[in-house]
């Protein structure tokens, strides 16, 4: 089963459940999902795009929740954290710190990267290495940790 219809059979199941959070976090991801196919004119995208797609969802939950806990607002905070929950189930393992570094020293050596000026090609590297494992701010700072 592919992820788009894994959200939908989601959907129809945080229906009979009754359950409002997790029914307004795939919801968003289905928009976000048809928003995607109706560019090209497709009914489905692939899944490689869906991940992207659910990344970016959880991305921005994630800075949302960040500005309500500074701005004092726990109950938007919270309704962020907890949609937060609900999209994180559909995203591959997140790599940890370690595991980043270790592959960002293999790409640096691989590509003879020595200075900032490196930094794009060891980023395009990385990024097709991770892809959607890690956050891109995390993996940027630790690029340019190595290379300075």
């Amino acid at each position: 089963m592919n992820i788009q219809n894994l959200i939908n059979h989601d959907i129809k199941q945080a229906m009979l459940a009754k359950d409002v959070e997790k029914l307004a976090a795939l919801r968003s991801v289905k928009s976000a999902f048809l928003l995607e196919a109706s560019k090209d004119g497709r009914s489905e995208i692939s899944d490689e795009i869906a991940l992207k797609i659910i990344a970016k969802l959880v991305k921005q939950r994630k800075d949302s929740a960040q500005i309500y806990n500074e701005q004092n607002r726990q109950d938007l905070e919270k309704d962020e954290l907890e949609q937060l929950k609900h999209l994180e189930v559909y995203l591959p393992k997140q790599l940890s710190e370690d595991e980043i570094k270790i592959i960002i020293d293999t790409i640096v050596d691989d590509l003879g990267a020595v200075s900032m000026k490196d930094m794009g090609r060891v980023m395009s590297e990385a990024n097709k290495k991770i892809g959607s494992q890690a956050d891109g701010k995390l993996i940027a700072n630790i690029v340019r940790n190595k290379l300075q």
